[in-house]
């Protein structure tokens, strides 16, 4: 039996198949919890956003548009969270230098992944947000097209320019 497709999940899931919204939590919450632990580094707020998530869904299935793709509304939903909970905790969304990972170094590489992330932070979101999905959670541009709802030609072009304005930045700081 081959596994039901995301849109299949959701016509079921609108139509009353309570099962159907078990399958969509077991293939994107964990997905998503990843996403979230690199941005928040705490296991229970990550999970409480990907509960939040679900339950936003959950209420809006039925304004959900048949034929609309899944994924990037199930992102757009905890992204939209994640902005709300690092506003609510006083932190400007995506700007931690912990979200490069763990970091054991020096102070004076502490300062350069700083200096890094306020250029990565500067640049204007749509690109900014390809760079950050493409380098902290590893997805492909054709991944990260389906999860902002663009077409690959748009991501890419987005990672190009955001590329460009890096190097650009970096120069001017050399």
């Amino acid at each position: 039996m081959t596994p039901r497709s995301d849109d299949e999940l959701m016509a079921a899931y609108t139509a009353g198949d309570s099962a159907a919204f078990g399958e969509l939590f077991t293939r994107y919450a964990p997905l998503l919890k990843a996403m979230l632990m690199r941005r928040l580094r705490s296991s229970s707020q990550a999970e409480d956003l990907v509960q939040q998530t679900f339950l936003q869904v959950h209420r809006a299935r039925l304004d959900f548009f048949p034929g609309a793709k899944v994924r990037p509304w199930l992102f757009t939903i905890c992204f939209n969270l994640l902005r709300s909970q690092l506003r609510r905790d006083g932190r400007s969304p995506f700007s931690d230098v912990e979200t490069v990972g763990r970091v054991e170094a020096n102070q004076l590489h502490l300062q350069e992944l700083r200096e890094f992330r306020q250029l990565l932070d500067d640049l204007p979101t749509p690109q900014r947000q390809v760079l950050e999905l493409h380098w902290f959670d590893g997805l492909s541009f054709a991944e990260i097209a389906e999860q902002l709802g663009a077409s690959v030609s748009a991501v890419k072009v987005r990672a190009h320019r955001g590329y460009n304005l890096l190097r650009a930045r970096l120069k001017e700081d050399s």
